[in-house]
């Protein structure tokens, strides 16, 4: 049963990887769905500054996140578009790691409770 568990979570985690790593170069750099609908009676204006909205839309009043500034913010390594698919893999390790020590935490203290 073991070997059947690790060749499922070593072929999930490839495929994962994969998604994260290739097809992440192929998804949409256009806003999504709530992005598009925030914006909705706006127009973006491009100026030296950077974008400035015109207009009365509900992204008026929104401010900048405070890790935009962040290693992996906007789905790029250090602000690298072109690191989309690295920064996927990265996102999708620490998910590993992260889910995999819940996971861990969880099963042990099941077997202290049955001893």
């Amino acid at each position: 049963m073991t070997s059947r568990r690790s060749w499922f979570l070593t072929s999930f985690a490839v495929v994962a990887l994969f998604v994260a790593g290739v097809v992440s170069y192929l998804a949409s750099s256009s806003p999504d769905g709530l992005d598009s609908t925030t914006l909705r009676g706006c127009t973006v204006i491009e100026t030296a500054a950077g974008e400035e909205l015109t207009g009365n839309c509900i992204a008026q009043n929104a401010g900048e996140h405070h890790l935009a500034d962040g290693p992996l913010a906007d789905y790029a390594v250090a602000g690298n578009d072109n690191l989309s698919g690295i920064a996927g893999i990265l996102g999708a390790t620490a998910t590993f790691a992260v889910a995999g020590g819940l996971f861990w935490l969880i099963a042990r203290s099941g077997r202290t409770r049955r001893t």
